[in-house]
């Protein structure tokens, strides 16, 4: 019975680890590698975008530049729960929300009034040196728009 009991034990210590660890490769500071990005033309374009830990959340930064040219800020502090967060400075979204995906991938939707206006996945590489995310958002006019966007650890 002691042996059954250390041995679970362990093994939740050791998904919760690859769990931490997934989410400790996405801190830090990414910037867009557009000549490997699919972005679409005249679209917004997220050049940086930094990941922090704060407390017992993460706070995700992002600066870039809007539809029209002009700089845009915005920011998320949650937790990669799939529960719905706060977003500040995003005209497009009120909240967000972020869930582990496997060892090296997060999922996230973006709502606007509470219905969901943008979905993606973010997919980190073996290396934890770039980062892939797949964008599919409703523009103002309704059309479905779809982005791969990648990034280069800073």
């Amino acid at each position: 019975m002691k042996r059954r009991t250390i041995l679970t034990g362990l093994a939740v210590l050791l998904v919760g680890a690859a769990v931490g660890f997934a989410a400790d490769m996405n801190m830090g500071t990414w910037k867009l590698n557009e000549g490997k990005s699919r972005l679409v033309s005249g679209g917004v374009k997220n050049t940086t975008v930094v990941y922090e830990a704060v407390g017992d959340m993460v706070k995700i930064t992002v600066d870039g530049i809007d539809a029209a040219g002009k700089p845009l800020h915005h920011e998320w502090t949650g937790k990669y729960d799939g529960n719905d967060y706060p977003v500040t400075g995003d005209p497009t979204s009120d909240t967000r929300s972020y869930k582990t995906a496997g060892e090296r991938a997060l999922t996230f939707n973006a709502k606007k009034g509470g219905k969901v206006v943008t979905t993606g996945r973010v997919v980190l590489s073996a290396d934890g040196k770039s980062r892939s995310v797949n964008v599919t958002a409703t523009d103002s006019t309704g059309k479905k728009i779809h982005t791969i966007a990648v990034y280069d650890k800073q």
